[in-house]
């Protein structure tokens, strides 16, 4: 997405943007962020956005660089969390042709690839280079699309939310939405988002310079993707893909 959509989205962030923290009921984002803590360190939350991630990151980080693509959105975060003196709010495109930010000892990048312009993406992941240490741990969560195929079907197959059934298209409109599909591109209330295979996540950090340690399911309930799931509806449950990586 443009800086135009998150500048427009930032007065509503906190009602229309899943909330990952509060979704990752198992804390396993937390143990990560616990593990590499430290009172020399310095963290990089990038596409912080209002800045919900600081509560958990400024308490035990001698200091957090909150980068995000919008004004608007460091604004709120400013406010809501002044109570944190050792965070910088920086603004920066990681898509752009810039370096973002100075190098950090730790970093999180919490649902913020979702672009569906290729070449957007590819800066977005060099540019996380330049923003860690050599050896520095990343966290990077995306939405996968595995996860989205198998809400897909499970919709399908339980008739859930009927009212909410993709309408049948035809002609160019159905080859453009095959072509997205294609590259992991689907809609998230009419607006294109990137969804990720784990096989691409991988190979997308191993170019960008990253060795990946470790991948988890972020794992959520039915209730955040339907209003009424069936009770016969259990694991598995949609998932984010959650990256635990290091920079080379």
């Amino acid at each position: 997405m443009k800086r135009a959509y998150w500048e427009n989205m930032a007065p509503s962030y906190g009602e229309e943007i899943f909330d990952v923290l509060y979704h990752d009921k198992k804390g396993l984002i937390r143990q990560v962020i616990s593990k590499q803590a430290g009172p020399g360190k310095t963290v990089i939350d990038i596409g912080c956005a209002i800045g919900k991630w600081i509560p958990v990151l400024a308490p035990v980080f001698k200091k957090v660089i909150a980068l995000d693509i919008s004004a608007k959105n460091l604004a709120i975060a400013r406010k809501l969390h002044s109570s944190y003196p050792n965070v910088d709010y920086l603004r920066a495109d990681m898509s752009g042709k810039k370096k973002a930010a100075p190098a950090a000892d730790f970093g999180i990048c919490i649902n913020a690839i979702l672009t569906p312009h290729r070449k957007d993406r590819a800066r977005f992941f060099a540019a996380l280079g330049p923003c860690l240490k050599k050896g520095a741990r990343l966290v990077l969560t995306v939405p996968s699309l595995e996860s989205y195929l198998l809400t897909n079907i499970m919709q399908q197959q339980y008739r859930i939310d009927t009212r909410y059934f993709p309408k049948e298209t035809s002609g160019k409109k159905a080859l453009s939405k095959w072509n997205h599909i294609r590259q992991g591109i689907t809609e998230i209330d009419d607006i294109p988002h990137k969804h990720y295979l784990k096989e691409e996540l991988e190979h997308l950090l191993r170019e960008a310079g990253f060795a990946t340690e470790r991948i988890h399911k972020l794992e959520y309930d039915w209730s955040t993707e339907f209003h009424k799931p069936p009770a016969e509806l259990k694991k598995p449950g949609p998932w984010d893909w959650m990256v635990v990586s290091y920079k080379l």
